[in-house]
């Protein structure tokens, strides 16, 4: 009989001052635009000197400062499900390399296990302390996808323990005082099909921890450790009073929100889950508790992603579009059960974490919904609905790779209409331009184009999906990951359901196979893939809609005049 664990209560954000003093509100303002300024120089680095268009054009990545406790001081707009995961990264991996006493001046970190990253293998992450004079003052630290780090495919919907997911590198060092350890290096090389794509990334990487390292000390050198430690207390402080404020509105209560994946990417069977939300005045409380046991398919989220995407949905809701730092997250606790589906424990495979923890936002905002239906929007496509492809070209016989997220519709809201191919987890993604895989990529972009009628009727209307078709020029390989394909994207309100996700190819002689998780799938020469990307949901009545907004979707191609008919008949009347 296997194990059972009681369930886990886990603070999102860490408290206490380092320091007592204060600092004045216009020092702590500019010292936060500061850290700011540091973390964006990172991101201009690191997309400056990448070699992979899944880094410097999709943005798959975080990159982010942290101070000597890993308190979250300054991130860049990138991924959001990756920025609430690297205060693990850097807590386990310095953990793991022997402690902060341990480092020096220089010393970079190497570190992907999937249970302190809450990632597959693939998001590498890079780490680099920094020091004023001897004294560690903080971190640096970019989680950026890898094309490929030596598993058993370069991108997987089927394994069944972790050991399949890629190479495991637990926190060693890959610099020593500023210095390449050859020997992590060579292993590095010896566990990826592309190794010309790894190593470039792996030296943007750690150039951008080091922008990041000469920005922070900057920001310190130029106000003083103590005026500099006041400001970030106060800092800390500011945001968890924002996020609070924002939970005083909500009425006391249990709220439940429930959702659920098409499968676990070995079996066919759905699993549905509910996630409770805890609101006791200010104090917030989301437990995974009743969730399903882990999986053996890769749809588990570890417990970094799990509080990763907590923290990005009430971040969203409650921040006021500030950018996230600790103290947003102080409000927050999260329960789960160590051995269940959002807090698996090794070696439970995790490569598609991603879906279940994008999942886990939207099931908050309905949770929230029960509660303040005015305060969240309508449910978005529900997906990453990621592709990725590799194989080697007909004439060198070079290795090539590549992959990115597709966007979806996003949900309306008490006010406007949903978002046009956008993320949530991913919100700060980029799409490829079609120019750059047709030059890469031995593909032909045949149809890129808003999908007509997959919008969600509402007072205000979801956002569309898109149409891909993409044609291979040459024999190769493929894996998708579409999930959100049986269940339709929710309404509130009175809103009404938008297009699912599909994803299917025809091949050469025109027959089409279903194909919303695949791994290493033969796509010969003349397959066309066809990629449809969900809608998002309405809300409101559809009959309180205005016949010109009606008739400028139609206008648009957002819908169709028999969509509109059918759902908006006043606008003919």
């Amino acid at each position: 009989m296997a194990k059972t664990y009681e369930p886990v209560v886990h603070n999102a954000g860490r408290f206490g001052r380092i320091t007592e003093a204060k600092a004045d509100p216009i020092t702590t303002e500019v010292i936060r635009h500061a850290l700011n300024s540091a973390a964006n120089q990172m991101k201009r680095a690191l997309i400056r000197t990448s070699f992979s268009p899944i880094i410097y054009e999709v943005l798959d990545f975080a990159v982010a400062i942290y101070d000597k406790d890993i308190r979250l001081l300054s991130q860049a707009p990138s991924l959001p499900m990756f920025m609430g995961t690297l205060s693990f990264c850097i807590d386990f991996a310095v953990k793991e390399n022997g402690g902060p006493d341990s480092l020096n001046p220089g010393d970079a970190l190497i570190y992907n296990w999937p249970f302190g990253t809450g990632s597959h293998p693939q998001d590498m992450v890079i780490i680099m302390p920094a020091f004023l004079g001897s004294e560690l003052i903080g971190y640096t630290a970019i989680k950026g996808h890898w094309l490929d780090i030596g598993a058993k495919d370069p991108y997987c919907t089927d394994t069944t323990d972790v050991f399949q997911e890629g190479c495991i590198f637990p926190g060693v060092k890959i610099y020593k005082e500023g210095v390449l350890n050859q020997d992590i290096f060579r292993m590095i090389m010896a566990n990826t099909r592309v190794p010309q794509m790894v190593r470039g990334d792996l030296d943007a990487q750690v150039t951008a921890c080091r922008v990041g390292v000469k920005s922070l000390l900057e920001v310190v050198e130029r106000f003083g450790l103590d005026t500099y430690m006041a400001a970030v207390d106060d800092m800390f402080d500011h945001g968890e009073r924002i996020v609070r404020s924002y939970f005083e509105k909500i009425p006391d209560g249990r709220y439940v929100g429930r959702g659920e994946m098409d499968n676990n990417g070995v079996t066919k069977d759905r699993i549905p889950f509910e996630i409770v939300l805890d609101v006791k005045g200010s104090d917030v409380t989301l437990d995974f508790s009743g969730v399903p046991d882990q999986q053996g398919g890769p749809t588990n989220s570890p417990l970094p992603t799990t509080i990763s995407a907590s923290r990005v949905a009430i971040t969203m809701l409650a921040g006021y579009g500030e950018a996230p730092h600790e103290g947003h997250f102080r409000p927050l606790k999260v329960i789960t059960r160590p051995g269940s589906m959002f807090d698996p424990l090794p070696p439970a495979p995790s490569f598609i974490y991603g879906w279940p923890g994008l999942q886990a936002i939207e099931v908050i905002y309905n949770a929230v919904a029960s509660a303040m239906p005015t305060a969240v929007p309508a449910c978005s496509g529900g997906c990453i609905c990621s592709l990725v492809a590799w194989g080697h070209r007909e004439e060198s016989g070079d290795p090539w790779a590549d992959g990115t997220p597709l966007p979806t519709g996003q949900g309306a809201w008490n006010g406007g209409d949903g978002g046009i191919m956008l993320h949530i987890s991913e919100s700060a993604t980029r799409f490829t331009p079609a120019e750059v895989w047709e030059h890469r990529n031995p593909w032909i972009v045949e149809q890129l184009a808003l999908a007509e009628d997959s919008v969600g009727p509402g007072r205000w209307r979801g956002g569309p999906g898109l149409n891909l078709d993409i044609r291979m020029t040459e024999d190769n390989l493929i894996t998708t990951v579409f999930e959100r394909t049986l269940n339709a994207p929710w309404g509130l309100l009175g809103g009404k359901e938008a297009r699912p996700n599909q994803c299917l190819a025809t091949m050469p002689d025109g027959e089409q196979q279903l194909i919303s998780k695949a791994t290493h799938f033969h796509m010969p020469k003349g397959t066309v893939l066809n990629m449809r990307t969900g809608g998002g949901g309405g809300y409101g009545d559809p009959t309180e809609r205005p016949v010109e907004a009606v008739l400028e979707d139609i206008a648009e191609g957002y819908i169709s005049e028999a969509f509109a008919r059918r759902h908006y008949p006043h606008a003919f009347a």
